[in-house]
């Protein structure tokens, strides 16, 4: 049942892209702030209630029309989950990010290049020359398709095993949601402290999968020596991982020091292959479609060992 979802979902998601998803981050984005507006005394005390109400209130509910579906008939609770899956997952989230740039750079347009990638990453990569650009991309390609695709497909399978996918699933992407809302606030520094910590435990497995993933598909030696040696340089250990692992599968070196908000920015060397060019940027997609196809087929696997058993 899950293996059939999530196929179904990344299909519908890719010949029907929600044309109405920013639409529901800026009603996530007011729904996180009015829980701020109304914890927020600049005690982590108060964020964790905030966390709490914000994050449980919307699963009680997805949980409770999933069994209430599920009751009814199997096809309704399978649809439902899809439908979860759609709203929450998906290559489309950021992929036409990836192609534009990628097709500025080849159409030799670096201005155009460089502004879709301010806008994706919200800082000015107005100084960045086409290699930095490629590897910048590169490097958000592989921090999205985490994010977007695998810990969500993570997520969902283990809560489906307890008869909740759905409530994983969105349980992962709310997790994510508000501990990038609620970070880095001026007023109550402490108030995001118990969101992130919440996403650091939720991410545990799946970077981990991910990272492990990308060896097996990749260069399975650099990969390894990549993760055990460069990630805990990264000023975000849990992106360090994900980053230096894809540096070491696709034989490349990511990070390195470049001009971001018009300032140097010092970001550790990652990977020890080859020097970005936009012709790694296919590259990159094509180790995160081996890596979904790899998790598809180990679903698969299992499914059919669950049912054979």
């Amino acid at each position: 049942m899950s293996l059939l979802s999530l196929i179904a979902a990344l299909l519908l998601e890719q010949l029907h892209p929600l044309s109405s998803r920013k639409y529901l981050l800026t009603w996530l984005g007011d729904y996180a702030q009015y829980f701020r507006d109304r914890f927020d005394a600049g005690e982590r005390s108060h964020g964790r209630i905030a966390w709490l109400l914000a994050v449980l209130l919307p699963l009680l509910l997805i949980w409770a029309v999933y069994c209430i579906l599920l009751s009814k008939h199997a096809v309704f609770g399978w649809a439902f989950s899809v439908l979860v899956l759609y709203l929450t997952m998906g290559f489309r989230q950021f992929s036409h990010y990836f192609t534009d740039i990628n097709l500025a750079l080849q159409d030799n347009d670096l201005d155009q290049a460089r502004a879709l990638l301010s806008e994706w990453t919200g800082k000015s990569c107005n100084e960045l020359n086409p290699q930095e650009v490629a590897r910048l991309t590169i490097e958000q390609a592989l921090l999205a398709s985490h994010r977007h695709v695998f810990g969500v497909i993570v997520w969902f399978v283990i809560f489906m095993m307890l008869g909740m996918g759905p409530v994983g699933a969105m349980l992962y992407r709310l997790a994510t949601f508000f501990s990038a809302r609620w970070k880095d606030q001026e007023a109550g520094g402490d108030f995001g402290a118990f969101a992130q910590q919440m996403c650091r435990l939720l991410e545990w497995l799946p970077i981990r999968l991910t990272a492990g993933s990308f060896a097996i598909v990749g260069n399975f030696e650099d990969t390894i020596y990549s993760w055990r040696t460069q990630a805990a340089e990264w000023p975000e250990p849990d992106e360090g991982i994900v980053l230096a692992s894809g540096a070491g599968a696709l034989g490349i070196k990511l990070g390195q020091t470049m001009v971001l908000d018009d300032q140097p920015v010092y970001r550790p060397d990652l990977g020890s292959g080859e020097e970005v060019d936009t012709e790694h940027m296919q590259s990159a997609i094509g180790l995160v479609w081996r890596t979904l196809v790899f998790w598809l087929l180990m679903l698969l696997l299992l499914t059919g060992a669950h049912l054979l058993g």
